[in-house]
């Protein structure tokens, strides 16, 4: 039988090995963290239990394991049914889920940007709510302020390959994952991470990719089997990506860029300029960048 899970977690750790820490190269115990799956994501289970771990493939083709408390388990005509229902993605920074359709009602859980949920109505009996139901069948609220229409595809879970949307209106796609990767700004820099609760440069442009519809490579480089193809630098226009060895970055136009970095006094969600007489110029990126990548 085909085996899938949810992530039942505000955020869930997608691991490299199925462990939490690995050795590097300098002998440093250090975190095995490859990605996060964040709450309502779908994870193709692909082989049999490892020492607590499931390994699992996500629907944008990244490979890891999860620790196996962190999914709610399901076949297939379950996963297929949870993606076919009316979920929606939550657009807040960190928004909370409440048992009433008022600000005192009780917390049952917090989600981050990104997340996936089921959406009841999105009008409930108060105005401003929304009714949700959570993955155990409780039902909350939560401000419908907070809520976008899901545009990406999980079915890859199931056909193989990333599902990608057919994008009409190129100029108004390149805004919104500029506006998307925006939202993140401030947001701390943590290696593997794709939340606002911190978010690595691959997860913010990957997570800003995937809100518009469009399933990219979680590594910073251009990979055969997804969209983005190499173009010159002078060819960019604002949504395209920029990479660097080891990292990968957003131009926004008007020789603007954005990124999250763990650089000392600057780690996080960034705008740095590639103006050498700017404040916010980084020469040791500009010196370092050496390709662009689009998806038109």
């Amino acid at each position: 039988m085909e085996c899938y899970g949810i992530v039942k977690l505000p955020v869930a750790v997608i691991w490299e090995i199925p462990g939490e820490v690995k050795e590097n190269r300098f002998g440093e115990a250090v975190s095995a963290i490859a990605d996060e799956g964040l709450y309502g994501m779908g994870l193709a289970i692909t082989g049999e239990e490892v020492q607590g771990f499931y390994p699992v493939r996500t629907f944008y083709e990244y490979t890891g394991f999860v620790r196996k408390e962190d999914v709610e388990i399901t076949d297939l005509a379950g996963m297929k049914g949870w993606e076919e229902s009316c979920l929606m993605v939550v657009d807040g920074i960190h928004v909370d889920v409440l048992s009433l359709p008022k600000v005192q009602g009780v917390c049952l859980i917090s989600l981050f940007k990104g997340a996936v949920i089921k959406v009841l109505a999105f009008d409930s009996e108060e105005e401003g709510w929304a009714k949700v139901e959570l993955l155990y069948g409780r039902t909350g609220y939560m401000r419908n302020q907070y809520l976008r229409k899901k545009e990406f595809s999980q079915a890859g879970l199931w056909t193989g390959e990333p599902v990608q949307k057919n994008i009409v209106d190129e100029d108004s796609f390149r805004k919104a994952v500029v506006k998307t990767a925006k939202q993140y700004l401030g947001v701390q820099y943590r290696w593997g991470g794709r939340s606002t609760a911190g978010i690595d440069c691959s997860g913010l442009t990957s997570e800003s990719y995937m809100q518009s519809g469009i399933l990219t490579y979680r590594d910073a480089r251009i990979e055969p089997g997804f969209p983005v193809h190499q173009i010159s630098k002078e060819e960019m226009l604002p949504g395209d990506l920029m990479y660097f060895p080891g990292h990968i970055a957003m131009y926004m136009g008007n020789g603007a860029y954005i990124h999250s970095t763990g650089k000392v006094g600057s780690g996080g969600v960034v705008i740095n300029s590639l103006n050498p007489e700017a404040e916010d110029y980084r020469a040791d990126l500009v010196e370092s960048w050496y390709a662009s990548g689009s998806i038109f």
